[in-house]
């Protein structure tokens, strides 16, 4: 009996435990013969399919051809990692007996020296005025040093009694771009895009968290226990976030955001790759036009080097306010005038946001206003701002795609207590913003423009965008970086008649149509 009750025999259909595999592209015979030798089929046991493991196959071309998996995927990673081991190994080893020999010298250092005498002199000048001293010390403690050893023991106390202790050598990397601290014991950095530990370490607690004390009092900011948190810059206008305990379990951790010395302009971000010719041209068409424009994207995408990058375009004449939490835009213009928020006091009082900052910049005869970054109600005065007489002004937000960079705008708005229904609040962005720049990084490290992506109006309740330019993904070569294509939809510009004000009309629609016109042409050659 089958489970459902009949009795199997000839002319029946097989019950489930019994049925025969089935054929990849069985034909008429085989079908026929597989009907008349019903169990030599069954004993055969489906051999079209194989054992998982005898397939090495990942993928297959466009013309079915099966492509072979990589054998040494893994090996690669594992050489990886032990070759990151060891360098950090090696490199902890000299950098540790330096720092052990600090601590021995430090204390009586200091007793042979002026603290406020000290204070007054150039890193340079306190070299040469302790070598003599350090000299002296390291006698007294018996203690032989080749010169290497020397020279990086006097660097490492200047930099502990008159800059940031174990940071500054990371700071005068120019291939560092980011500096994480997560604790005493553990600091990462980025190089080319790419995270990778340091090697550097900080005595104890204390030791980091009195260096998180003296950036923020620098800037007029306090970090303890009380107010947790604080952002501020150092001299060179990087970006620093700190973090102490008990809101940080792993100990004082200091995020550094660090901007190259010499300014980046659009065309040197069209060189690194980060965009096509034409786009890179329609952008300074954009910045020079006075179009609003809102730069999104992730963290560490490179928005603000793209804020900074368009305002080259801006003219000469034209007053700039910039309104940010930690001041860190440096714009390239003659007229330019930052602002910064002020944090609240300890009691609570004295706070002054990017709202208040942006309502005042009203009342200053400002050309554009360009904001660091909005996340909350202060969208809505920059919206204000922008259609109020002051085009041309810019702001960055973090958002996935541009479509989201509008609900985001949207609901920043609603945050904030005006009492406006959705569809005014649509209405408004569609009618103050002209542009969405959308960055991303990828994760090969690499920082590209995705989209440039225009905002026509309303479509009903629905803004209405469209696509100048897209970054199309193709494919990634060997050596792990991703290789794409930068696309022109071939649509005119709604914003062309900005353009034409100001004179740009020319090279703003052949920057959108010539591009498009030439990827046709040479698609159209490739088929043919």
């Amino acid at each position: 009996m089958s489970a459902f009750g009949r009795k199997g025999g000839a002319g029946q259909k097989p019950s489930f435990g019994v049925a025969r595999p089935m054929k990849s592209n069985p034909t008429q015979e085989s079908l026929s013969d597989s009907r008349d030798e019903p169990e030599e089929e069954e004993a055969q046991g489906g051999e079209q399919f194989p054992p998982i493991d005898s397939l090495d196959i990942d993928s297959y071309d466009d013309d079915g051809t099966a492509i072979p998996s990589s054998p040494n995927a893994m090996d690669k990673l594992n050489e990886r990692s032990n070759a990151i081991a060891e360098a950090l190994e090696e490199a902890t080893g000299f950098e540790a007996s330096v720092h052990k020999i600090k601590e021995q010298v430090l204390p009586r250092l200091l007793e042979r020296v002026d603290p406020e005498a000290a204070s007054t002199l150039t890193k340079d000048e306190l070299a040469e005025e302790f070598r003599p001293i350090i000299s002296e010390v390291l006698a007294e403690l018996k203690i032989t040093l080749n010169r290497r050893e020397q020279f990086a023991l006097e660097k490492v106390l200047v930099d502990e009694l008159l800059g940031l202790g174990p940071l500054e050598e990371l700071l005068h990397d120019p291939e560092v771009s980011d500096i994480m601290v997560n604790g005493p014991d553990q600091t990462y950095i980025e190089k080319k895009g790419k995270l990778e530990l340091a090697s550097i370490k900080f005595r104890d607690e204390a030791h980091l968290l009195q260096i998180a004390q003296r950036i923020c009092n620098s800037v007029g900011r306090r970090v303890d226990q009380t107010t947790p948190l604080a952002d501020a810059r150092l001299a060179d206008g990087s970006r620093v976030n700190v973090i102490v305990p008990p809101l940080s379990l792993r100990g004082t951790a200091i995020s550094i955001r660090k901007f190259s010395d010499k300014p980046i302009t659009i065309d040197m971000m069209q060189g690194f790759g980060s965009m096509s010719e034409k786009m890179a041209t329609f952008l300074k068409v954009a910045g020079a036009s006075r179009f609003n424009i809102v730069i999104s994207g992730g963290t560490g995408s490179g928005k603000t080097t793209m804020l900074n990058a368009l305002s080259k375009m801006i003219d000469p004449g034209e007053r700039v306010l910039t309104i940010e939490d930690a001041a860190e835009l440096r714009l390239q213009q003659p007229h330019w005038l930052p602002l910064e928020t002020r944090p609240a006091n300890l009691e609570g009082k004295g706070e002054i946001t990017i709202a208040d900052l942006v309502k005042n910049a009203l009342r200053m005869r400002p050309d554009r206003i360009i904001l660091g970054e909005i996340r909350g109600k202060e969208c809505f005065d920059l919206l204000a701002a922008m259609n109020t007489g002051h085009d041309g002004s810019m702001c960055t937000l973090h958002s996935n795609s541009p479509r989201e960079c509008l609900g985001r705008m949207e609901n920043m708005v609603l945050m904030g207590d005006i009492k406006i229904p959705k569809e005014a609040i649509s209405k408004q962005i569609a009618d103050s913003v002209d542009l969405i720049v959308q960055v991303k990084r990828l994760r090969d490290g690499s920082r590209r423009t995705t989209n440039i992506t225009e905002v026509i109006g309303m479509e009903g309740d629905v803004i209405v965008t469209q696509e100048l330019f897209k970054f199309e993904y193709i494919d990634e070569d060997e050596n792990g970086k991703i290789v794409g294509e930068y696309r022109s939809m071939g649509l005119r510009p709604y914003t062309l008649d900005k353009a034409k004000a100001f004179g740009f009309e020319q090279p703003c629609l052949e920057s959108c149509l010539y591009a498009f016109f030439r990827q046709t042409l040479a698609s159209f050659r490739r088929r043919t």
